[in-house]
This record gives structure tokens, sequence and C-alpha cells, in this order.
């Protein structure tokens, strides 16, 4: 019999973790397109299933777009997206198909192609290659009123519709009926331009997966440090601030949400990090203080104008030796009268350094938290995941290394340390009261009378 060498089973399991890993990585949403025009795209185009569309392949499919006659495309950008959530939140709640609205449309369409994963890579810079595909007049929908636009007749226009988030740490409705009420937009808008008798097509996709495959349950462990890994990669370029040819700020967040008057949403996540629908002009930069500007136009109804500052200073501190940047405070201005000023605490870094927290807001459950320094600032909630922002000593365009806003003492290390101090609290109880037992130094004698032990022993 064939002996097995030593060495295999290593060699077997490092092959299977590279394939897990090489499956678990895929990072893929789905797109939906469709057209006013017939035979956009050929009906014998057709995936195999697990297939991943790749950005290359997805320039060819959406070649025709770009060559047909009308040239008005509509661009349904949302924030999250899986080919689950089509089936899952339809089976799961009955009659009430979240997807009312799309299917319809793309059961009514002259021509449409479903493409069920395509790499997030390519969603994430699909208005990129949109824009450099073509001399697209660029419009962004903030009011969902397309009968008020006016589409330029030579040339081709381009329509960016920002949907609603489907999760966000202001936990304002929940994903189901984010996802109804996006189809309700998408269903609006589409009537809207039929209605006007223009033909256009529409690009219905995400920038990255609401969950993750139920096919790595499996393998639990391996899943959880993928996920990890997934997690800290970038999903977009950040944002920079330039003086001259070089970079003086750098700002980045997973998600970049406010809500003002405890009810009005304004999620500024793509406009600041996709569209760069931002204007940052008036965004200052020195050795000792730096100002970052965001300016935007209509962010939602009710809105003409809202800018946001974060203040940062770079002092010398002879306690530790050195410069430390500091995020002294974050302003919001709407419609230019409107004025709320945060005091920002536990945002610091060596100035060498970037900053990183997980959290940053104005809840009290917040690591990084904003502290509202007027009574304009309390009508805002400000929710900021993933933040990183680097104001000085940037180099090549790129972040320098974190400081975490994150202490030693974490939560869960205090309870540990809290529990740890109960259980040998109660082991030395238990020994004291071990050693305080004593034996008996008389005994009865069967033959002899009853023994007799005075109380004062």
């Amino acid at each position: 019999m064939a002996r097995l060498c030593p060495a295999a089973p290593a060699l077997l399991l490092a092959a299977l973790a590279a394939l897990l890993q090489t499956s678990l990585a895929a990072d893929h949403v789905p797109m939906l397109l469709w057209s006013t025009q017939r035979s956009q795209w050929n009906p014998d185009t057709a995936l195999h299933e697990g297939h991943v569309v790749s950005a290359q392949e997805l320039r060819e499919l959406l070649q025709p777009l770009f060559t047909q006659n009308s040239r008005n495309l509509v661009l349904f950008l949302q924030d999250r997206l899986s080919v689950d959530d089509f089936t899952y939140l339809s089976e799961s709640y009955g009659n009430k198909n979240p997807f009312q609205n799309v299917q319809e449309i793309l059961q009514s369409s002259p021509s449409s192609l479903v493409l069920p994963a395509v790499d997030s890579k390519a969603t994430r810079y699909l208005l990129n290659v949109l824009q450099e595909s073509g001399d697209w007049k660029l419009t962004n929908v903030t009011n969902l009123n397309v009968s008020q636009l006016e589409l330029s007749a030579s040339n081709p226009n381009l329509l960016v519709v920002q949907l609603q988030p489907l999760a966000s740490g202001l936990k304002e409705i929940s994903t189901l009926e984010a996802i109804a009420e996006n189809d309700k937009i998408i269903g609006r808008v589409t009537m809207n331009l039929q209605e006007r008798g223009i033909h256009f097509s529409v690009i219905y996709t995400a920038v990255r997966p609401s969950r993750i495959s139920r096919r790595t349950d499996m393998v639990a462990e391996l899943r959880r440090q993928l996920m990890a890994a997934e997690e800290e990669e970038s999903l977009y370029p950040p944002l920079n601030v330039t003086t001259g040819n070089q970079t003086c700020i750098l700002f980045y967040a997973g998600n970049f949400s406010l809500k003002a008057s405890s009810s009005v949403l304004i999620d500024l996540t793509n406009a600041t990090f996709l569209t760069r629908n931002v204007d940052i002009s008036a965004s200052e930069c020195s050795d000792s203080n730096t100002t970052l500007s965001l300016k935007y136009t209509n962010p939602v109804d009710g809105i003409s104008s809202l800018e946001i500052r974060f203040l940062m200073t770079n002092k010398f501190y002879e306690v530790s030796a050195r410069n430390w940047s500091t995020l002294d405070s974050v302003e919001i201005v709407q419609d230019g009268n409107k004025f709320a000023k945060f005091n920002v605490s536990a945002i610091s870094a060596p100035a060498e350094y970037s900053f990183h927290c997980q959290l940053v807001g104005t809840s009290n459950l917040y690591p990084a938290r904003l502290v509202p320094s007027n009574s304009e600032a309390g009508n805002w909630e400000v929710f900021i995941s993933k933040l990183q922002i680097q104001g000085f000593n940037v180099i090549n365009n790129q972040f320098s290394y974190a400081s975490d806003c994150t202490g030693f003492f974490t939560p869960g290390i205090w309870m540990g340390l809290v529990t740890a101090i109960i259980l040998v609290w109660i082991l030395t109880y238990g020994i004291h009261m071990i050693m305080q037992l004593t034996t008996n130094s008389r005994f009865d004698d069967p033959k002899g009378p009853a023994l007799s032990v005075p109380q004062t022993e």
C-alpha cells in the first residue's frame, strides 16, 4: 500500500484554503438594463451560472447604449444590492413585492438584459466609464421631477439618480421599505420620461453587495477572516484637496449621512466619493490650520445649499515632544444662514499620521462624538462610518499610517477584567473559609461516658 507523504495533508489544506479564498472573495452585484428601443442586445446573450462579468466584458455589453440614436441614459445607483434580494425579499413578504415596478418594466420593455453578477469594482467606477465613453451632458436628478429637466438635443444626456441607501446608522427605515421606495422612484422617473415621448435606456445597479453568499457558512472561521480583510478595502478613492500639484487633505468615509430636524435624511456618500458632485474650492491648507469645506447644491428637497466644514489644527505639545493634528470642530451651514457647530472629542493623531475611526457622529454610543456647541446644532444628527482623514503631511496622495480611535481598554476588555476580578474574589474567599476550618481534638469513647465540650471552647 502506498504511504501518504507527511507533507501531503499540509499541501492539501493549503490548496483548499486558496481555493476557498478565491471563491469567497467574489464581490459582485446585479445589473439590470432595459431600453425603449428594440434589439439593443442579442437575445442569445446569456451567461453561464456563476460567471461574474468583468469590467472589460461590461464595457462590451454597454456598447449598444453608446451607439444608439437617442443617446439618453438613466443611471439608477443604489448603495447595496444583491441578486438574492430579488428572491428573498419577494418571497419573505408574501404579496408585498418591493420590486414590482422594476419587474413590470423589464417585462414590458422592447429590449432588456439582466446580469446577475457584475464585478463590483466595475460598478464602483461605472459613472467614470460612462463619462469617458461619450460627451454626455451629466445631470444629477435630486428632486425627481424629470418633467422640468431640459434634455439636450445635440449632446447625449446622462441622468444620475441617487437612490435611497438601504443601510444607515441612523436607522430611519427598514431595508424592505427602502427598496420599495426606490422601486417607486424608478417607476415614477421611467413613466415621466415615457409620457414625454423620450427614448432612453436605463441601468439599475449598486456599488457593493448587500449580503455575503450563504455558501460561505460552512467555513465560518475563514469567512470571518475574509470579511475582515474585505471590510478594510476601500470601496472608492478618497476625496483629495490639492494646492498646486500637492495634495494637502485626504478624506474618506464608508457612509456619510446627516439627518435634519430628526426627519430629513441626507445621504452624501455617493455625491462626495462617487459622482464627486461636491464643491471643495473653499478648502484651505496651511502648516498649522486646515479646513475641509464640502459644498452641496440641492442635496434634498427643501435645502438649496449645504456646506460642511472640518476644522483641523497642527500644534506642538511639549509633554509628548511632537506635533499632533486635531479635528477641533465640525460646522454645518444650511442655505447660507443657518449655522450649526459641533465640538469634537477624541479625534487626534500624530501630525505624520492619518486618523481612522469606525463610527463618528452625534450619538453617545460612538467612540468619537460630535458634541453640539450651539442651539442650531441640536437640529442635526451626523453619522460617519469608517472615517479616515488626514489634513497634514500627505505624501504621494496616500493616507499615512492610521491612528485609530479605539482605545486599549475596549468594553470587551473591561467586561473580561471585571469578570476575572469577581471570580478571583470568589476563589480567594473560598480558600480563606477553607483555611478557617479546624479538626476535632477530642473523640467519643463508646465504652466510656459521653464527651462533653463546654461552650466556652
